[in-house]
């Protein structure tokens, strides 16, 4: 049986997840969206472009939500990003943002509950931690099939501006970042290099410093330059966690997981690094931090906390 991947919103990301995915021939797509037929119309337009490419998914998509039934995986990406007002000039407050966003992902998590109760969630949406929270508890679903998409674009960003300083390929490129999705997220620069060579070898710290700060800021960089969120690389992060996911490859890639006692933390969703496969997360790899890497991760816990506490659970 071939697998199934949801894309429920088919917005930027959404829609350019769906792009990335069907290349991959992982599984048939379909896209789902509330507003009128542009899941349908997206879903068709990227069908067609199977014969050019060679690419053999099947591409569906409708503003019924019943479209997401038996899905293997379903990617969420529905909600209100960050976006500008237009007369204002100015971002909605991150209250303003969560309890926007904590009514939409109510109705999403009844619907995903009702027609793919056996499914592995990949939630996009932002806040992402907090989002995962309403996940967990309008479902009820297992935090193995719950997982936040965050470190995977968070890492993403953060070797793409180490290869763009050294002038070297991003393959060679290996790093991880914890944390919370955002401004607070944990980089861990003594666990980064680049082809094994300590990537302190290779710049000074300063340089480290100024990249880091940019990967922390690398939404809001984004956000300046287009009026509104990214969309590729969020994308991009999406579809090597799917990948991993439904080939059971096993990769260990940094996630948004449900925190029951590890690194110290309960109850909580925070980016960890952890291995993903059939199963959805399979194992949360404890990694010997430093008393500044556990000072970090604890302050990015706290915003993380700060902002599910507006939720009201």
């Amino acid at each position: 049986m071939r697998n199934k991947i949801a894309f429920y919103g088919a917005g930027n990301v959404g829609a350019t997840a769906a792009h990335w995915l069907a290349g991959m021939e992982l599984g048939d797509c379909v896209l789902f969206d509330i507003f009128g037929e542009v899941a349908a119309g997206k879903a068709l337009d990227l069908f067609e472009a199977g014969p050019p490419m060679g690419i053999d998914t099947q591409v569906t998509g409708g503003s019924d939500p019943g479209v997401i039934e038996g899905a293997d995986v379903i990617v969420v990406t529905a909600g209100v990003p960050r976006r500008k007002d237009p007369e204002t000039g100015k971002f909605p407050s991150r209250d303003e943002l969560v309890k926007i966003n904590q009514d939409v992902m109510t109705a999403v998590s009844e619907n995903i509950k009702k027609y793919a109760p056996e499914s592995i969630i990949v939630v996009v949406t932002n806040p992402l931690d907090a989002m995962c929270h309403v996940v967990k508890q309008v479902t009820g679903f297992p935090r193995e099939r719950i997982i936040g998409q965050a470190g995977a674009l968070d890492t993403a960003r953060y070797k793409t501006f180490i290869a763009m300083e050294l002038g070297l390929s991003v393959e060679d490129i290996h790093g991880i970042v914890l944390g919370g999705h955002g401004d607070t997220m944990v980089p861990l620069p003594r666990h980064t290099s680049v082809a094994g060579i300590p990537v302190t070898e290779l710049m000074s710290q300063q340089k480290l410093e100024a990249i880091i700060a940019r990967t922390a800021k690398g939404g809001g960089e984004i956000v300046g330059l287009l009026g509104y969120s990214g969309y590729y690389a969020p994308a991009a992060g999406v579809a090597i966690m799917v990948e991993s996911i439904l080939k059971d490859k096993k990769r260990v890639i940094p996630c948004a997981v449900y925190t029951e006692g590890e690194y110290g933390y309960h109850d909580l969703f925070l980016g960890l690094p952890v291995v993903l496969g059939r199963k959805g997360i399979e194992q949360i790899i404890a990694m010997d931090l430093n008393d500044k890497e556990r000072a970090m991760l604890d302050h990015s816990a706290d915003a993380v906390r700060s902002v599910v506490e507006v939720l009201g659970y």
